[in-house]
């Protein structure tokens, strides 16, 4: 008798943190019946947070958008079947870029940094200010400091979980990946010709990526023929995956691929050779 497999989905993490930051957010994912996958970006693969902030590697900074969508491609196309692809931050934006190479059977672009042909507003750019104006800060790697965590990517967070997260994911990240959103070089997509379902989120108190960039994203999206969604979270920060209520994130991101996945999965099945039914 034909059996199905797992759902693979491919969680793909942004800035300043390492695939450590899908714990404990994977979780519920694997209890839904997915197969969970966290591919590192290139440069970092390997390296502990501690590593990181002590001793950053000078590639870093020059590491690409190009060379991270390069490795998570590469990831996906050693799976058996299309995944579902949850990106979170630039991680969000990286998601879409995979899905206009048309990889990928559905996205989740959580809290997304900009795509091209969307303007940053003032929040966003004071933000990414002090990496770009540094000198060659397209060639060295940028540290968001504790403080600043604390005060622009986990505001809703309580003290306790700001410090615990810093000391377990934190890490410098790339200015050159600064530099090309900033400028919209290499963050371009066309949704005329994603066929994939995407659903974009937003968080009311994100001092990162605001409502305003996740709807704005959301509108160019729409120019799709395919299913696109949006989902407000009130209260939440860009740490939404991390801070309290993040369950309600992930099940409601499960509940949303549902119809998506039991598809692919029904068409999958049906696809079995023949004998192998009872």
């Amino acid at each position: 008798m034909a059996t199905r497999t797992a759902d693979p989905v491919v969680f793909v993490h942004g800035l300043w943190v390492t695939a450590a930051s899908w714990l404990p957010f994977s979780e519920p994912w694997l209890e839904a019946g997915y197969e969970v996958h966290t591919p590192e970006w290139p440069v970092i693969d390997g390296l502990s947070a501690a590593e990181l902030r002590n001793d950053p590697p000078l590639a870093l900074g020059s590491l690409s958008i190009e060379a991270v969508v390069d490795r998570m491609a590469a990831h996906i196309r050693t799976l058996d079947r299309p995944p579902l692809l949850v990106g979170h931050s630039f991680g969000g934006l990286f998601i879409q870029l995979l899905l206009d190479q048309g990889l990928g059977r559905a996205g989740i672009a959580l809290n997304p940094a900009p795509i091209a042909g969307v303007v940053p507003g003032r929040l966003t750019l004071r933000a990414a200010a002090p990496a770009i104006l540094r000198p060659r800060g397209w060639r060295r790697p940028y540290a968001l400091s504790r403080r600043l965590w604390a005060e622009r990517y986990a505001n809703a967070a309580p003290p306790a979980l700001q410090a615990e997260t810093w000391g377990r994911y934190v890490v410098p990240t790339s200015g050159r990946i600064i530099h090309q959103a900033a400028f919209w070089r290499g963050t371009g997509v066309d949704p005329r010709r994603r066929r994939q379902p995407l659903l974009i989120t937003a968080g009311d108190r994100d001092r990162l990526v605001t409502p305003y960039l996740s709807r704005a994203a959301f509108r160019l999206q729409r120019r799709s023929s395919a299913k696109t969604d949006f989902i407000d979270f009130p209260g939440r920060s860009h740490l939404l995956i991390a801070e309290p209520g993040w369950e309600e994130v992930a099940q409601a991101c499960i509940a949303w691929d549902a119809p998506h996945r039991f598809l692919q999965s029904d068409a999958d099945f049906l696809k079995a050779p023949e004998g192998d039914f009872l």
